[in-house]
């Protein structure tokens, strides 16, 4: 007999509760198992949090605001918000304080959950008569009064309170205000790498719909298997996929509690042993660059032998055993969203025979369209439409297969928060989104070309893509990141070198380095334009000193490094293409 499923997170954690029962859903990595919490106690402390928001006046529509690092009463909180109606707006931990002020109040958010740690990003809010104040450490209401004294984060933590666990459970209320599915559950607010933040409207279907498609279509997840989450739970990639999945499945979810740094994440590895991670490309890459690259390349004989295409197999497959052992040695699924994956790399996971699989997908489709689990991944494609999704390319003539990646589903948001305007230019008249990426489909496999705004157009109107020569780029071995931009009628790239490890290998000071890492870019420059077309070439590289800046989800923002506006060109030998910024 087929399952009725109700598409809301209510139903989720109603669910869990009735199949999963005293089976462990979320735990801190790394702690006592006895401090584990079960499927069950999930729906009773979202209820009693629930309960309480129900008495500080909270319910149908408010919005309740959720800053916080991924922890266990992360979930909890969340659940209770939605329980009683009201809407979540998660924060990503990374945003500024200007960035937060502004969110909470575009969102009109009433209540603040926030961790001690990140107090001190809303102390307006918090101090604010106005406004309900929850601590995320303990899950306690802070009284208005004890709000008032908050000056330093560390006070936060330890100002009275009530604790919300001991709130005696309002079943009827909670039961009035139960969501439907087309109902707003959280607005998540992007920070993208075209500048200003949006909010995006889900609904409990878009959000729970996405991971009930995703059940066997790319993994099959058991009750019971263990998933590390290292990412943060206000993006929507962790939520729907790293929690609400294993909610649906039965699986346990495990905490970092802080950011995943490797002094940290190496030891839990081995003691949490996961079945299941979800990254964005930058920290498999860094492991490629920082531990696979060096034992390669420091070895004469082993780096002759990876030149032949057979050894380099059999090499790759050798490390790929040692690397599953460091990630515990149970991992079946390692997936990689938010960002593309360097060919490099995933030609070397796919040797290696690591479990990674490829993810697609925007906050605005809340989030997967497309994706390939372990065993369907292909080296430069992304993979195949998730079952509930349909997509379609739209190109013009000139194009060719390539074009914008529009979608249609159960899973594309509602809409820009208090933005028509901007919410009617992101659908078509026929009610497609529009993603802005340009991507082509072959053989039922989506592969994606880059950014719609991003794209350059040649001087003869050919479409330029920087995203694929700044792979080639970083695949040089000192290089940590790069951006190409146009450049008065020619492309520059700004590169980013690890002019540390240029030193040690040249046996100098990183301070005399500088001299050869100009002759380096020129290197870098001459080897890169031997792949492209003559219209992608490169005219000019540029060291850039300090690391681009980021998203919260760890893309450069572009739209910070307009080299077509402002060139920092400050050397004049007009026969150098290489050049460094100074002082």
């Amino acid at each position: 007999m087929k399952e009725e499923f109700i598409f809301t997170i209510r139903h989720v954690i109603e669910r869990g509760a009735r199949l999963y029962g005293k089976k462990t859903a979320l735990a801190l990595a790394g702690s006592d198992p006895a401090d584990a919490i079960s499927f069950s106690s999930v729906l009773q402390q979202a209820n009693a949090f629930a309960s309480h928001l129900i008495s500080q006046g909270i319910g149908t529509s408010d919005k309740v605001a959720l800053l916080g690092d991924s922890q266990p009463n992360w979930p909890i909180a969340y659940f209770g918000i939605i329980s009683v109606g009201a809407v979540a707006v998660p924060l990503l931990p990374d945003f500024s304080k200007k960035e937060i002020h502004t969110i909470l109040a575009h969102s009109g958010a009433k209540v603040l959950v926030v961790s001690s740690k990140l107090a001190n990003k809303s102390v307006q809010f918090i101090t604010d008569q106005d406004h309900a104040v929850y601590r995320l450490d303990d899950l306690f209401f802070v009284p208005k009064k004890a709000c008032q004294t908050f000056v330093e984060t560390e006070a936060f933590g330890s100002l009275p309170g009530v604790d919300t666990m001991k709130t005696k459970v309002n079943l009827e209320k909670i039961s009035q205000s139960t969501p439907q599915e087309n109902d707003l559950a959280s607005i998540i607010y992007t920070s993208g790498t075209t500048g200003a933040s949006k909010g995006v409207m889900l609904s409990h279907k878009n959000i729970t719909s996405n991971a009930y498609a995703c059940r066997k279509q790319f993994v099959s997840l058991r009750p019971g298997d263990i998933m590390l989450s290292i990412l943060p739970l206000s993006h929507s990639y962790e939520f729907t996929i790293g929690l609400i999945l294993p909610m649906i499945q039965g699986c346990e979810v495990h905490y970092l509690g802080k950011a995943p740094a490797a002094s940290i994440l190496l030891p839990l590895l081995k003691k949490v042993r996961p079945h299941v991670m979800l990254s964005v490309p930058l920290l498999i890459e860094k492991i490629y660059k920082s531990s696979v690259l060096p034992k390669i390349s420091s070895n004469k004989k082993i780096a002759r032998l990876y030149l032949k295409p057979f050894m380099r197999k059999f090499i790759n497959r050798t490390i790929g055993r040692k690397l599953k052992q460091t990630f515990g040695g149970r991992l079946k699924f390692f997936g990689v969203g938010g960002a593309a994956l360097d060919p490099n790399v995933e030609q070397f996971l796919k040797e290696a025979r690591f479990p990674y699989a490829i993810g697609y997908g925007l906050t605005e489709t809340a989030p997967l369209l497309a994706g390939a689990g372990p065993k369907q991944t292909k080296v430069g494609t992304t993979g195949y439409v998730l079952n509930n999704v349909e997509l379609r390319i739209v190109s013009s003539e000139q194009n060719g297969d390539v074009g914008e990646i529009q979608a249609r589903g159960p899973n594309i948001m509602q809409g820009y928060y208090l933005n028509e305007d901007l919410t009617n230019e992101v659908f078509t008249d026929d009610r497609w989104f529009k993603t802005g990426d340009l991507g082509s489909i072959s053989k039922g496999r989506l592969s994606i070309r880059g950014r719609l705004k991003t794209m350059i157009l040649g001087p003869g109107g050919e479409n330029i893509y920087p995203e694929l020569i700044e792979m080639l780029i970083n695949n040089h071995q000192y290089v940590e990141e790069s951006l190409v931009v146009e450049n008065g009628g020619g492309l520059a790239a700004m590169i980013k070198l690890n002019l540390e490890a240029m030193a040690e290998n040249l046996m100098t000071t990183v301070g005399d380095v500088k001299d050869d890492a100009v002759k380096y870019l020129a290197k870098i420059r001459e080897e890169v334009n031997r792949d492209l077309g003559i219209f992608s070439r490169i005219s000019s590289v540029h060291l850039q000193d300090e690391p681009f800046e980021r998203t919260p989800t760890l893309k450069i923002k572009r739209y910070l490094y307009n080299l077509k506006e402002k060139l920092i060109h400050p050397n004049s030998h007009k026969d150098s293409d290489s050049t460094l910024p100074q002082n």
